[in-house]
């Protein structure tokens, strides 16, 4: 699944583990995920959503 989420960190001048905090995971979860090799659950991808204050299709696309 593609994300914006580096995208979206960056632009807000967050560290992986500032929003690893944010999202209450781990540095290497956040990284994971930016990279394309961790698909997070539905309930962690609605999280990361909120955090940004955006949809869940706007953050993710299949």
């Amino acid at each position: 699944m593609n994300n914006r989420i580096k995208e979206l960190r960056l632009a807000r001048a967050w560290s992986q583990g500032n929003l690893a905090e944010a999202l209450a995971v781990s540095r290497q979860t956040v990284n994971a995920i930016e990279n394309g090799r961790y698909d997070p659950s539905l309930p962690l991808a609605f999280t990361i959503a909120a955090v940004f204050g955006l949809r869940i299709e706007d953050v993710f696309q299949p």
